[in-house]
């Protein structure tokens, strides 16, 4: 086997991706150019062919540019490139890629455009062939939004496709044949006499080559690895505790760092007496980080143990006291000032409902905390004048920024690795783990510190899923719907990202906030006179993203309207939502679910089914929940749920996401919550923050269909249409229409 030195390509032409179909091609095929990040971190012996694939005298390496937390992405990404450099997946590796425009995600640009998912006319696709140009320029390096397997469709199988062909014209130099008498398979450039060239052989041949321009992608019909199921990647590894986590860093002479923040959530640290904690064993220093301090010891619990013995004096902000305080500063946000955004307003609302029956009603859905199995953590390392850090993030380029700016660093003296995560839900999008995590560093130089988060940290000082409400009023006229006007309010998750330094660039007020109108406006309903206004209130406890945003709200309001509409028309709730709904994939997957789970065959008297539908992250979901009546509460007994991901990439890690989305959607539609008393959070751990158990969850059944026109994630959309779907589920078993969240409040679960 040869011997490689280090070297690799320098830039990846991101114009290589190109789109098929008239003036998007052309368009979106721009040269721009970027620096290939694995350039500064190669190890001697080690080739970069593109910032996808890397290969060393003894393995390939696919780097995976979307983070790991649970959700199988890496497998999924790794097959995309496998795929296309014929090469198996048990005989390669996966890593995180570093902080790098690279690894931009266009499919996060997407979903802020003013367009529903199901418009495919020449405007709208227009502009989703432009998403890349912002996402690059502004290192929307962001794992979220269920974007990273349409983002990476087409950008990773070409990679793949690339260094094959590179890897080609390398065994073509070296041998005098003709690369296109050359093919490959497992690994290796196939010579015609049938002589093997291991791809780890050419590696730095083939690094000393230009890469081709993309050549076409393989069509679907000669797929080996994508679309069949494959085992995870990371089973092994997470199975035996192999997996590295944030939480798992150890490095020589490791000290420990613990958390303690302001109890009055959005208040600052006035005073503080560290004496007796100092005094305590193992105790190294105790740091001021504004809102609160670090403990930094010889252990995490010794750590923890010395928070206790600080004496705080705490600044108290002028938020409301208790929970029904925050909900009376939504309730009175509902006025034209506070207008965000009527993404829908389509024709004469006012006029329909002139004679009509009315049928209104209001919702309310409370802060959620995305509890996070693994607590947040980051381990730094100020060493010299390079700033270490590892932690599992989903944003690694603004975790950079965010770090240097807390450590009064430019940022290229910062080096970040992003480990695995042990969970996210979008908690993982924030950087306040990360900027804590530097400014202890700072305060401790030359010492490597492991910054963790105690649950009741985490959990009672948030960021949270806002709590919101949402109205509606609606007309029936004969039997028919005519009219709807729907409106639901939350504080800005925009603004408030944006104040804690967790956007990748600012985003100014006035532009408007999708999150509060998401899978409200959007949704593929026929109705000829229909207004969807979204109203940005005051903020209250800090808002964040919380899987499936602004879907995890908006489809429970939209959802148990179209069932109370229903039931005012006298009409069957699916047939009803089938002569509305316009689009086909979507009318699809509710005539689905409706056949899987027997809709409209009695369940006889202790039983009821309950349907809901949701347009997320543009993917149509159908949902029917089932629920028994015992004599100590109801029970879920069963689930139905299809979805249309346009090409399905890995159908048993879809049905493992689907499940996963949908117990996570029941587990907070019936028990969970976030209340505030006396000015401070009451939640503090999972004996007071119930997530669904094992024994609570139903036999979920699952369809994947492949009817919609493009490729679309599925960490998310499984969630939202599970607690409306309960919620009208409930009303049909019992009669009681519970109209706020959790249902557990007012209705006893087993």
């Amino acid at each position: 086997m040869a011997a490689l030195r280090k070297i690799a390509r320098r830039t990846f032409l991101v114009g290589s991706v190109a789109v098929a179909g008239g003036v998007v091609f052309g368009v979106r095929s721009y040269n721009a150019r970027l620096e290939n990040p694995l350039t500064a971190r190669l190890g001697t012996g080690e080739a970069a062919l593109t910032p996808y694939v890397k290969i060393s005298a003894h393995r390939i390496t696919i780097i995976t540019p979307r983070a790991e937390m649970g959700q199988g992405i890496h497998t999924t990404l790794a097959a995309m490139v496998a795929e296309e450099l014929d090469v198996e997946l048990s005989d390669i590796r996966t890593e995180h890629g570093p902080p790098s425009s690279a690894y931009y995600n266009g499919g996060v640009v997407e979903e802020g455009y003013p367009f529903p998912a199901t418009d495919m006319g020449a405007v709208a696709e227009f502009a989703r062939a432009q998403r890349d140009i912002p996402a690059v320029f502004l290192s929307y390096q962001i794992t979220g939004g269920s974007t990273s397997t349409h983002d990476g469709y087409e950008k990773m199988r070409a990679a793949g496709a690339v260094a094959r062909e590179t890897l080609k014209l390398a065994a073509s130099a070296r041998t005098g044949l003709p690369a296109a008498t050359l093919t490959t398979q497992a690994g290796a450039v196939i010579l015609p006499n049938g002589q093997k060239i291991p791809y780890t052989d050419l590696a730095m041949d083939a690094a000393a080559i230009d890469p081709p321009r993309t050549p076409e992608l393989r069509p679907k019909a000669d797929w080996r690895i994508l679309g069949k199921s494959q085992d995870r990647l990371d089973v092994v590894d997470k199975s035996t505790g192999a997996a590295i986590y944030a939480s798992d860093i150890r490095l020589p002479g490791m000290r420990f760092g613990a958390v303690r923040r302001n109890p009055y959530v959005r208040g600052d640290l006035a005073t503080f007496d560290a004496t007796e904690a100092l005094a305590m064993p193992g105790i190294d220093a105790v740091v001021d980080i504004g809102n609160g301090v670090v403990v930094v010891a010889e252990t995490t619990w010794a750590a923890m143990q010395a928070l206790d013995a600080i004496e705080y004096e705490w600044k108290n902000p002028s938020l409301p006291r208790d929970t029904e305080g925050h909900f009376d500063v939504l309730a009175r946000a509902f006025i034209p000032e506070n207008l965000d955004s009527r993404q829908r307003d389509d024709g004469d609302v006012e006029a329909a409902f002139e004679g009509a029956d009315i049928i209104e009603a209001e919702y309310r859905v409370p802060y959620l905390a995305h509890a996070t199995l693994e607590p947040m953590s980051a381990a730094t390392w100020l060493d010299g004048d390079t700033l270490r850090i590892w932690t599992g993030t989903q944003g690694p380029t603004v975790a950079r920024r965010e770090a240097a700016k807390a450590a009064g660093l430019e940022e290229d003296a910062v080096e970040l690795t992003t480990t695995l995560l042990g969970g996210g839900f979008g908690r993982r999008g924030e950087m306040d783990f990360v900027q804590i995590a530097a400014k202890v560093a700072v305060a401790l130089p030359d010492v490597p510190i492991l910054v963790t988060y105690p649950r009741e940290e985490d959990m009672s000082r948030g960021p949270y899923r806002p709590a919101s409400i949402g109205r509606f009023r609606a007309a029936v006229t004969d039997g028919q719907l005519t009219a709807v006007d729907i409106s639901s309010t939350s504080p800005s998750i925009f603004r408030g990202i944006t104040e804690r330094g967790g956007s990748p660039a600012p985003i100014p007020d006035f532009v408007p906030d999708f999150t509060i109108s998401q899978a409200l406006w959007d949704q593929p309903y026929g109705i000829e006179n229909y207004r969807a206004s979204a109203y940005r209130s005051p903020d209250l406890l800090p808002a964040s993203f919380w899987r499936s945003v602004g879907a995890s709200q908006n489809a429970f309001f939209h959802e148990c309207m179209m069932d109370e509409i229903a039931v005012a028309a006298g009409r069957d709730p699916v047939e009803m939502r089938l002569g509305l709904i316009t689009d086909d994939p979507s009318r699809r997957v509710l005539e689905a679910v409706a056949e899987m789970s027997d809709w409209g065959v009695a369940r006889g008297p202790d039983r009821a089914l309950g349907v809901a539908f949701s347009l997320c992250f543009s993917a149509p979901t159908a949902q029917v929940v089932e629920v028994m009546q015992t004599p100590n509460g109801l029970k879920v007994t069963q689930a139905w749920v299809a979805v249309d991901v346009g090409v399905a990439l890995d159908p048993r890690n879809l049905d493992a996401q689907l499940i996963s989305g949908v117990n996570f959607g029941l587990g907070a539609a019936i028990g969970e919550k976030i209340t505030v008393t006396d000015g401070m959070v009451d939640q503090s751990n999972y004996h007071d923050y119930p997530p669904m158990r094992m024994y609570q969850s139903p036999i979920i059944h699952t369809l994947i269909l492949e009817n919609a026109p493009h490729i679309r994630g599925i960490g998310e959309p499984g969630t939202p249409a599970a607690a409306p779907a309960l919620a009208n589920a409930v009303f049909a078993l019992t009669g009681q229409r519970i109209r706020t969240l959790p249902l557990g409040d007012s209705i006893p679960f087993i």
